[in-house]
């Protein structure tokens, strides 16, 4: 049974890895983490006269290079001057030529969102009428080709050896101490430790190349690197490599002094290998957490912790679970059930925290609950959900023959007594042939008869430990419950190694939330631009009204669209937005219309929330013409609101 269950695992573990590899190249180039929500010019608006800049506002910090913001006319020639630069909060700006002539200009940019990752797109303007343009905005991606696939494979690599060294260091520690001097649980280990230090050079080397050109050519230019190293990411690769320096050493004592000591002196050693051990993995852990999603948005300063307990709480859990099945089909020495049911708690516990920080996560990520189907984020979320349940019950499984389990464990010493005394026997018979043999030969024949004899026993010795060994794994393998646990163990860690790619995808994709400020703030944009182009035809109107309800995060602009704003049913839009452009997230927006000429009304709306800052309403009454009071009630909170109004000629 045993013999034909190694092929199955080879089998099914190449086959996990396969489906990995595909979820990983199907996963396309990073998203933007950083969106796009307004520009002046704004996108397909036609002005009369050739701005000075162009400027663009995103939903967080960007960090900008010299070509991060270009401006080309129809032919595709650049029509910038100078460098990009800051005009204010997360508004970026570039100066143009004077006197641009007429036609359609197209704006390119290629950034490096707050949480590492690099963020293009273009679009297009247009001064005096729009004109044929020889530039496509169509192929403006950042991070693909070979450099971005390369790069998410790093990624995928660095989580995977994290999870395994840690994971792996502290089964050992906590769960099963003798596993110290097991070789497969130290190569298990060691190997975690190489593949994240050398996914982490990796991601260094291609660092500069993923978030530019995207050129394989580059990833060996010593000038971006020197950039890299001068960022955020950079740093925080930089501060994972030393880290890895601590972690070599932490390894060298873990299964070097710690392995040789007595269990007495052991208990001290424990206790310092195990703080030790604590401060490097949180230490790697927030290599992560310093620079990617949980270092920017709402509540940095809880998310940054929060995340770093998530990965620890990961890595125990996963890592400790690989470790457990090496122990379970790689080692020769068996592992004790009271191990498996220490490990068993540790991961009981990590489940737990793994739920409570995942939870806080999702609820920073997406902010609401139609984000889990609308979103990118979202769905995937709902797929490592998914895949963390399916984990919980395989779990469950194993506790249970974990319960059952019976220690087939053979005392180390008994082993070693009868290998002494096999060898002992086989030296003592080739004793008595060599005497018996030298009353007829000569001194020569004597020595060579000894000779002989020596190395038979010593080959006899082998034999027969090589014949315990193999009758022990036979006893041990023999239990129905030990092979029920190694099953569900298998079936974990196939289902966890599909998590990690999940997960990996995860990161490098879009938050929810970013993602429907970004969609509200198009919407914005492009109903503010047909409202302008419909102003002279048809008569909508648009009316911007600043508000401040006095609560901690209570500023911002309200915009109230009218569509075609006469006498009859109307379409009615209403944009909330913070100060810097970006869509403002409040509970509640309601609308009051009055005529105080005729003495009519209010006449209340309530629109429909349609998404992060955008409200909608059709067919709204207007009953005649006049000059009519619009009052907008914002709500930031459950105590925090006001009341803002301006009038406007409607009919």
């Amino acid at each position: 049974m045993t013999q034909t269950i190694a092929p199955r695992v080879r089998t099914l573990v190449l086959l996990l890895l396969a489906a990995c590899g595909l979820l990983l190249t199907t996963a396309g180039p990073a998203s933007a983490h950083a969106a796009l929500t307004g520009s002046d010019p704004q996108q397909g608006v036609v002005v009369d006269k050739a701005p000075d800049q162009v400027a663009l506002t995103f939903s967080e910090k960007v960090a900008l290079s010299n070509d991060s913001l270009r401006v080309l006319d129809p032919k595709g020639k650049p029509v910038q001057q100078g460098k990009p630069f800051e005009v204010g909060g997360t508004t970026y700006g570039v100066k143009v030529h004077s006197g641009l002539p007429d036609g359609t200009y197209t704006v390119t940019y290629q950034v490096v969102s707050a949480d590492s990752h690099p963020v293009a797109g273009a679009y297009t303007f247009s001064v005096g009428a729009p004109s044929t343009t020889s530039v496509s905005v169509s192929g403006e991606t950042a991070g693909g080709g070979v450099v971005g696939w390369l790069y998410g494979f790093g990624r995928y690599m660095s989580y995977a050896g994290f999870i395994v060294l840690v994971g792996g260091a502290a089964f050992v520690l906590g769960c099963w101490q003798r596993g110290a001097g097991v070789k497969p649980m130290q190569r298990l280990v060691v190997g975690g430790w190489l593949t994240l230090t050398s996914a982490t050079l990796l991601l260094l080397l291609l660092r500069g190349s993923y978030t530019g050109s995207g050129k394989v050519g580059d990833v060996f230019d010593l000038d971006l690197l020197g950039n890299v190293l001068q960022t955020k990411a950079g740093a925080a690769l930089v501060s994972r490599l030393l880290l890895l320096a601590a972690a070599a050493l932490f390894i060298s004592v873990l299964f070097g002094a710690y392995d040789k000591r007595e269990d007495e002196e052991k208990r001290d050693l424990t206790f310092g290998l195990a703080i030790g051990g604590t401060v490097v993995a949180a230490g790697l852990a927030a290599s992560w957490a310093m620079a990617e999603h949980a270092s920017v948005g709402l509540q940095a300063g809880i998310a940054m912790p929060v995340d770093v307990v998530h990965l620890l709480a990961v890595a125990t859990w996963l890592g400790g679970l690989t470790a457990l099945l090496v122990a379970l089909y790689r080692s020769d020495a068996p592992i004790e059930s009271t191990a498996v049911r220490r490990f068993s708690q540790v991961a009981f516990g990590s489940v737990v925290a793994l739920v409570a920080t995942g939870v806080y996560q999702s609820w920073r990520q997406l902010g609401s609950w139609s984000a889990f189907t609308e979103t990118r984020y979202g769905q995937l979320l709902l797929v490592k959900i998914g895949l963390v349940a399916l984990l919980v019950g395989i779990a469950f499984i194993s506790r249970r023959w974990t319960a059952q389990l019976a220690d087939t464990v053979v005392q180390r010493g008994k082993r070693v007594q009868q290998k002494e005394r096999v060898a002992a026997n086989a030296s003592g018979s080739g004793k008595s042939k060599g005497a018996a043999g030298s009353k007829g030969s000569s001194d020569s024949g004597v020595a060579g008869s000894k000779g002989a004899g020596s190395k038979r026993a010593a080959q006899l010795a082998r034999q027969q430990a090589a014949m315990d060994t193999a009758r022990q794994k036979r006893t041990r393998d023999a239990d129905p419950h030990r092979f029920g646990l190694r099953r569900s163990v298998l079936a974990e860690a196939g289902v966890a190694v599909v998590l990690l790619a999940v997960t990996t995808v995860l990161t490098q994709t879009e938050p929810g939330r970013t993602e429907e400020d970004a969609k509200a703030a198009k919407a914005a944009s492009s109903s503010s631009s047909s409202s302008s182009d419909a102003s002279g035809s048809s008569g909508a109107l648009t009316l911007d009204m600043s508000f401040d309800t006095g609560g901690t995060d209570g500023k911002g602009v309200v915009t109230v669209d009218f569509d075609p704003a006469r006498v009859g049913g109307n379409e009615m839009h209403v944009y909330v937005q913070r100060s810097n452009g970006r869509a403002f997230d409040i509970p509640e927006v309601k609308v009051a219309l009055t005529l105080e000429a005729k003495k009519i009304g209010p006449l209340t709306v309530t629109p429909d929330r349609i998404a992060t800052g955008h409200w909608s309403a059709s067919n709204v009454q207007i009953p005649m013409a006049g000059d009519w009071k619009v009052a907008v009630t914002v709500r930031t909170s459950d105590i925090d609101q006001t009341t803002v109004s301006k009038n406007a000629q409607i009919g």
